[in-house]
């Protein structure tokens, strides 16, 4: 029995070590075709290259194939549905600075500068509520918003009067002003903010001084008008945002 075994390992051992000069061979060949001038090899580049149409040199998985025609049907309807193509350097007076997904608004004066920031990210909501058609039974989802919440700097010197800011979902009751947003903290400070400095919620304010804070921030020119085009300009940025990832998605599933 022992002996009977032994060569019965032998076999397989030899049987796996005639597979693996197959395979050998088999990538050997595959890198003399891709080391043939183009005008040798053009008539073998379909059957080694990609067939969904990426340009790709190398073959892809089904699921990578699939994501990749998803991915360019897809890029091509969002590029559709943009409604602002070229971000605006300027809303208001306030100049815009673009980093990742991070924003700026500024504007300068002769004793103070006023600075606006926030962070597109996951700040896209459902404008409308979702409707199905009973004809289609396609669900309507509305307009993508952003809305950020948002930071409002106002400084003077070496102090910081800092007013953190987000959008107002619920309307507002009967016989209140129908305020787009809110403050949600107030803090002042000297230099660099820390997380010493003590800070009080929006809604624990007294109410005439919240009051007299929406004030201030409409005179600086954060009112509810110029907060609808930060969500607009949120919202397109978001949005080319988006689409840029998509891309990179497809470069990088594509391998190019």
């Amino acid at each position: 029995m022992s002996a009977l075994m032994n060569a019965t390992k032998k076999l397989v051992g030899l049987s796996g070590a005639f597979r693996n000069v197959l395979n050998k061979r088999e990538f050997t060949r595959t890198l003399w075709i891709m080391s043939k001038t183009p005008e040798t090899s053009s008539n073998l580049q379909h059957s080694i290259g990609c067939s969904c149409g990426c340009g790709a040199k190398h073959m892809h998985t089904k699921g990578e194939r699939e994501l990749v025609e998803f991915l360019t049907e897809e890029i091509l309807a969002e590029r559709k549905a943009q409604k602002i193509k070229t971000i605006p350097t300027e809303v208001d007076g306030f100049k815009v600075k673009l980093d990742g997904a991070e924003v700026e608004l500024s504007k300068q004066s002769a004793n103070e500068k006023i600075v606006i920031s926030f962070n597109v990210n996951h700040t896209v909501d459902t404008e409308a509520e979702t409707e199905v058609d009973p004809q289609n039974d396609k669900a309507d989802f509305g307009e993508m918003k952003s809305k950020p919440q948002f930071e409002v700097d106002i400084v003077r010197g070496s102090t910081t009067l800092s007013l953190t800011c987000s959008f107002l979902n619920e309307p507002a009751q009967e016989g209140e002003y129908n305020d787009v947003f809110g403050i949600d903290e107030m803090t002042i400070f000297n230099g660099e903010w820390n997380d010493k400095i003590y800070a009080v919620a929006g809604d624990v304010l007294d109410g005439y001084l919240y009051d007299l804070l929406m004030n201030l921030l409409e005179e600086k020119g954060v009112s509810n008008e110029f907060v609808e085009k930060l969500s607009d300009l949120s919202t397109a940025y978001e949005h080319s945002s988006y689409i840029g990832l998509l891309e990179g998605l497809s470069k990088f599933t594509t391998g190019n």
